[in-house]
């Protein structure tokens, strides 16, 4: 019962995402007086259905919870409606485009605030240290400590482990690098001296991050291997927490947009990406640990839905804004008929593409 609730959770929070991305839609569409036809949570046959009597936008639940549409009049078939979809002008329908992925975004920075406020910021804590076997004077000098919080590296503020690793990419050892930890009760700056290269070929490399930092290794009751280190939420100031919650959304998406590009360039292999189930396991476990996790997961899904849904990939909403762009640079819109060819392909591949990945992940 403790799975399929935690199923049940994943589920839930994938479609409240995806219907906030609907909904921003919907909302800019009625701001800038699109005719709606249908706003629906979920895919499949009707389990619900209402139909509004000023304005006729059928509002209805389906029963498949893994989706769901707003459907404007003239978006996929021709229309002589002055409120067809096609009808308005292009910088209306890119905003109405361009609303969806940013109503994720917005309720994911929500999400993030509430967690860093009521939780504190997830940050690094130190384990242990391993003893350096050479220059032992030198490095217990300029060394992270048992208990130490990590708060910042060269500068940077770490939010992530992708954070440690952009701060450390290109650093020697030996070399000595800045940190700011949470040391004997108060914030101190400290130098690290760095006990391996740091050469990251990809976001999955972490296992060098944490030898560079000397982190020891220890063996849990399952026999595996692991870094000595845990996460412990810290609070910052309420200002300083405001900020953050800002920049630690943007690293999200910066870690997003770094690993797509790394797929694109063969760095990373498609076995490291997962489709809907996948996304589902993962989502499951993490939901379920706590009211904490489930937040931070969720932002990272909202965060996840409004850059993927802005790339300029057919069938998003990102190669539709570079459709209507064209028809407002050159005054003339590509085909109807065509741009529906590329979008249908388009969602066609990206189906086969999130089908792949998962098999990727059972193999």
């Amino acid at each position: 019962m403790q799975i399929i609730g935690s199923v049940l959770l994943a589920i839930l929070i994938l479609l409240v995402m995806i219907t906030v991305h609907e909904f921003g839609h919907y909302l800019a569409g009625k701001a800038l007086k699109f005719k709606i036809n249908e706003f629906a949570i979920g895919f499949g046959p009707r389990l619900f259905k209402r139909t509004s009597k000023k304005s006729g936008e059928i509002f209805s639940v389906r029963a498949l919870p893994l989706g769901g549409f707003c459907a404007f009049e003239g978006e996929d078939t021709s229309s002589d409606d002055d409120g067809a979809f096609t009808k308005k002008a292009p910088w209306k329908r890119i905003i109405v485009l361009v609303a969806g992925p940013l109503a994720n975004y917005l309720i994911a920075l929500l999400l993030i605030i509430v967690s860093l406020f009521a939780f504190g910021q997830p940050v690094f804590k130190v384990g242990g240290v391993v003893a350096p076997e050479s220059n032992t004077e030198i490095f217990a000098e300029y060394s992270l400590k048992e208990n130490d919080l990590i708060l910042k590296a060269n500068g940077q503020g770490v939010y992530l482990v992708t954070d440690l690793m952009s701060a450390l990419n290109g650093k020697k050892e030996g070399d000595k690098v800045g940190f700011t930890v949470f040391r004997d009760g108060k914030e101190q700056d400290i130098k690290v001296m760095l006990r391996a290269d740091c050469k990251f070929e990809n976001s999955s490399q972490t296992s060098r991050v944490w030898r560079a930092l000397g982190i020891e290794t220890v063996e849990r009751e399952d026999g595996n291997i692991y870094w000595n280190l845990s996460s412990v939420n810290y609070r910052f100031s309420f200002f300083s927490t405001l900020g953050r919650a800002f920049v630690y959304s943007g690293r999200i998406a910066g870690t997003i947009f770094k690993v797509l590009g790394e797929l694109l360039t063969g760095k990373l292999g498609l076995s490291a990406m997962g489709g809907p189930v996948t996304t589902i396991k993962l989502t499951s476990q993490i939901a379920a640990q706590g009211l904490q996790s489930f937040l931070e997961i969720a932002a990272y899904i909202g965060v996840n839905l409004a850059v993927f849904n802005l790339l300029p990939i057919p069938a998003l909403d990102g190669s539709k804004v570079v459709f209507c762009l064209i028809e407002w640079i050159f005054r003339k819109p590509v085909p109807r008929k065509i741009e529906a060819i590329i979008h249908a392909v388009g969602f066609i591949l990206i189906l086969a593409f999130a089908v792949l990945v998962d098999i990727l992940q059972f193999i």
